[in-house]
Formats: C-alpha cells, structure tokens, sequence
C-alpha cells in the first residue's frame, strides 16, 4: 500500500511538474510575442535580402497605418519579411521591409530578390540617335540605332539612386548595351524633336542647302555641361599651340608661359601625317601611325607631365577625319575613289570616313590612352569634319563615303561627338571640338558643321575664324577684313554668339586667333597688337572663355614677340 502512495505521489509530482512547465512555457510564448509585438518583429519570421522594384525611379511606401511614407529609390536593398497587411477598402497587400533600420510596407510587386530585376521597363525606345555597345565595359560599336527605334530591355550595367546607366537591349538580332539618358519609355514622346515649338522651330528651316544635311534632323536636348572632380578647366584658357616635334622644347615654351600669363596647353597627339607618340593604340590599330611617331611614349609623357606640373591645364589634338597613315592602313574604312576603288584624295591626304564607326573607335581608343597613360585634361578633335570643296565630285557619284547607315553628314558628325564626350568623360577629361569660322552662319556647311549641334554636344567649342581666310570684304567692310582684326573678330563673334544663343546648353567658346604673319596680300605683321585686337573683339561679342594660338609651326620667336598681347587682361572689361 505504502509503495502504491508513492507512485500516487510520483505520479502526481509530475503533473504538476509538467503542468507548470506548459504555464511557463505559455507565458514565455505570450511574453514574447508581446516582445516581438512591440519591437515589430513578427514571430519566426526571419528576413532576406531583396530589391526594391519598379518601372518608375522610386517606390512609394506607407507606414503601418496605411499613411503615405518615404519614397527610396528603386533598385536599393532592403531586408523583406513575410508579415502583410491588408488595406480593406481596397484589398491592397502591403509587405514589410526594412531600409536604413527602418520600417516600411510596399506592395509585393515592388519586391525582387535578384537586383536584376529591379527595372520593370521591358520596352524602351530611342529619343537621340545611339550606340549599340558590344560590352558594357568596351567602347566597341556593334551598331548605331535611329530616333524612335524599339528596344527590347534585357537587364543593365548598374543603377545609382534609381536611375539605370547603360541597359542591356535586344535590337533586331543584335544584343548590347545602350546609355538610358538617350531613351524614353514612351514611342510617341521618343519621335517628338526637342522643344518643337521653341528651340527646334529655329533649326527646322534651316534644311539641307549645301550637302552637309538639314539642322531640322540634328539633337537640341540639353547637355549638361559637367564639372569633373579633380580636373578644373580655366573659365578663361589663354592657350599656346605646341605640334608635337615642337614639344621637345618644352622648357622654352614653360618660359614664355610664365612670362606672359598664359595657363593653358594644346599639344599634338595625333596631327595628319605627324603622330604625337608611339601609341599602343597606334600599334593594334594603325601600324603606320605607330611606326611614324614623332616621340617615343615615355618622353612625351614626360614633356606633359612638366607642363602639369607646373600648373598648365592640358589639351590633346587629335585630327580625327583627316589622317593620310590610318586610312593607307584601312583601306575599307576610307573615303573611295569610284574611279579607281583606292581612297580618294584631298588636300593631299586620304580620309578615313567620319561615316565609318570604326574610324570613331580608333579615334576615342586613341583619346583615352592618352589621357589614362599621359594625363591630359582635355581631347581637341580637329578635323571634325567630311572633305570641304568636293559636292560636285559627290553628285557625279565619284567619292564613295561608305555611308553604311544612311546618314546625313551633320548627323554623323554631331553622334561621333556624343560618343566621344561619353567615353572620354567616364576617364575624367573634357572634350572640345574645332570648327571653321562659316559654321557660325546660320546653315549647315557642305562638310557637316552646324556650330549649335556641335556646341550642344562638346564641352568646348573652338571655332577657327582666321582673319586672312575670310573673303576679302567679308560682312561688308570696305577694306581687306584681315587689316582689321578687331572689327572683324568682333563681327564674326557676334554671328557665332547667335548661334550660342539657339540651344539651351551651349558649350564654352574657346576660339582660335591668328598667330602668323598673313599669307595674302596685303601683307600684315600679326605682331602683339594685332593679336590683342582680335582677342578684345572677341570678348567683347561674348565669347570670352580664352583662345588659342595657331601658328602651325609653334614658333618661339614669334611667340616671344606676342607675349603683349597675352599679358593684357581683357575679359570684363
């Protein structure tokens, strides 16, 4: 009987036992929902990481209470959870997330768990004429794509503060990579020409005279004109022009700089027929360019880096449509001669084709090695431009252009320089392109040259209105126009000035003056005096952003004799 009551008791002992253990264990899992409650932490339900998702660059949230809350951009990374409520008036399901330590409800359509998948867009269609990139880290041009053409989005390169850099398309059977900034989301906004009723109507009549194309089928979108972090541009670059056999002098050309205020570099990396250096552009691409360099890479490199380190802003010359040693190279890329089926000759050169997209990579390729390995601030593309003089030889079908794309000479040239000023900005340089003095008419020129499409697109833009390449009573004037450079530049500054005016972003003006003696009667010195008077009729017309000296064979002595002019401080006053 004894030991019955003690199993009685055992028995008892443990229910009890396992009763409290139940009571404890309810009121620790009560405690601690009401724990998870009040942290807002919902009971096992662990997060992951995801995206934020939408066809718009940010999503909107709401708070517990259903009230509007942040908007965060669309591709950032938050913690998802599985909690969700439910808004009864509308039966909308929001689910929790977590950005920044804080917390947020989306609607799950606004969730992805692959970054990839955090742009919804899966049409996109071209505002401004592009490239089609072969890689999204190469500047190789698999094809070019019109205004207005559909693209199929497959992914993207990367995503900062909602916006996408480059997307990743299907076009035709094509796959590549093209910059977001030139597409919209919607077809009949894409076809629509900037401003159509402002900005373009100054453009629109302005149709295809001479040639060179009609400004009514160029780009006006504004260009942000950008500051690049540790590369300051002088708002006023008083310029000396060095070639590059002349840059072996450089200390002379440092002393005349500092005697005379000037605070800026154009130096030679590719003229025609006269290469900078050995450039291993140069050596996978033009091996005649290569093996006729004027410098080897390590001193050039050196010669530059004097200049900077002695605080001159540098600027890179490239010939970029004029260069007799790449197109004996390339053949296939060049301007032909139907006659013949050689390249055609200009001006005592061949041409490779400003059509030809390869001859565009091998220029930009060219522009960025020199300023990763030789560190210039800035890429002057000369030459921008078709063979001048020639129409009538292109109408009895004697030039072939291999205008692959069927483009308008205007339009080639205006997309090279948007190409250009991409891949050159991604390495930290600025880009300024030359123009003649008669692109500031208002027409676009028989070579391509419309001054507001180029403006629009460059950095810098450097007219070249020499005062003894103007006709002889150019504007009017009763005596020869090169005998009065004030007048003259003041004149023609005013012109090029209105074409400034007819786009939204126009770039700085940086124009080339005349810094040799006249090579047509009647003969004139250019000394200082003559320099100084077309310094001051520039600016005073307003385009005062500094200049450039040509005097083709970078002369000292001449130089020497103008540092007057440079001396003198005319902006503003």
């Amino acid at each position: 009987m004894k030991k019955k009551r003690r199993v009685k008791k055992k028995i008892k002992k443990i229910f009890v036992l396992i009763f409290f253990l139940l009571l404890l264990l309810f009121i620790l899992f009560v405690g601690l929902n009401f724990f998870f409650k009040k942290t807002n932490i919902a009971l096992l339900d662990k997060p992951v990481d995801a995206y934020l998702s939408s066809i718009e660059e940010k999503v909107k949230t709401i708070d517990e209470e259903f009230n509007e809350s942040d908007e965060i951009y669309r591709g950032e990374k938050v913690q998802k959870y599985k909690k969700k409520i439910v808004k009864e008036e509308t039966e909308e399901e929001f689910i929790k997330i977590k950005y920044k330590n804080k917390t947020y409800y989306v609607k799950e359509d606004n969730i992805s768990l692959k970054e990839q998948e955090s742009i919804k867009e899966d049409k996109i269609y071209v505002r401004t004429p592009l490239v089609l990139y072969k890689e999204k880290d190469d500047i190789s041009i698999l094809t070019s794509i019109k205004k207005g053409e559909e693209l199929s989005v497959l992914g993207f390169d990367k995503i900062d503060k909602g916006k996408v850099n480059k997307y990743y398309v299907s076009y035709n059977d094509k796959k590549g990579y093209v910059y977001s900034k030139y597409t919209l989301q919607n077809s009949e906004e894409a076809n629509l020409p900037y401003d159509q009723d402002g900005i373009y109507k100054v453009h629109e009549t302005r149709t295809d005279k001479y040639g060179g194309g009609s400004a009514a089928n160029l780009d006006y979108y504004p260009e942000d004109k950008i500051k690049i972090d540790g590369n300051e541009m002088p708002t006023e670059a008083k310029t000396l022009y060095i070639n590059a056999a002349a840059i072996k002098d450089v200390d002379s050309y440092i002393k005349i700089a500092k005697d005379s205020g000037i605070n800026a570099f154009v130096v030679d990396i590719k003229d025609n027929t006269a290469p900078g250096y050995d450039a291993e552009t140069f050596k996978e691409l033009s091996e005649t360019n290569y093996n006729k360099a004027l410098n080897k890479k390590e001193d050039y490199k050196s010669y530059i880096k004097k200049l900077k380190d002695e605080g001159f802003y540098v600027i890179g010359r490239i010939t970029a449509f004029k260069d007799n040693y790449y197109a004996t190279d390339h053949k296939e890329n060049s301007i032909l001669d139907t006659r013949t089926g050689n390249q055609f000759v200009h001006n005592h050169s061949y041409w490779p084709s400003a059509f030809k997209r390869e001859v565009w990579g091998f220029n930009v390729r060219l522009a960025i090695e020199s300023v990763k390995d030789i560190g210039f601030n800035e890429i002057q593309f000369d030459y921008v431009r078709f063979p001048d003089k020639t129409g009538s030889l292109e109408k009895q079908g004697i030039m072939d252009m291999r205008n692959e794309y069927k483009e308008e000479k205007a339009q080639a040239l205006q997309q090279f320089l948007m190409y250009a000023r991409d891949e050159i900005h991604e390495v930290g340089a600025y880009v300024s392109a030359d123009v003649f003095g008669e692109s500031a008419n208002n027409y676009v020129t028989a070579y391509g040259q419309y001054w507001p499409a180029i403006s629009n697109v460059v950095d810098v833009i450097s007219a070249m209105p020499y005062p003894d390449h103007f006709n002889m009573y150019e504007y009017g004037f009763k005596v020869p126009v090169w005998t009065i450079p004030y007048e003259l530049m003041k004149k023609w500054g005013e012109t090029a000035k209105a074409r400034q005016d007819e786009i939204k972003s126009p770039a700085i003006a940086r124009t080339w003056i005349q810094a040799y003696n006249t090579i047509r009667s009647p003969y004139i010195t250019y000394d200082a005096t003559k320099i100084e008077e077309q310094i001051k009729g520039l600016y005073e017309s307003g385009l005062d952003g500094g200049y450039i000296t040509w005097n083709s064979g970078s002369s000292i002595d001449k130089y020497n004799t103008l540092k007057p002019a440079f001396r003198k401080e005319l902006k503003n006053g």
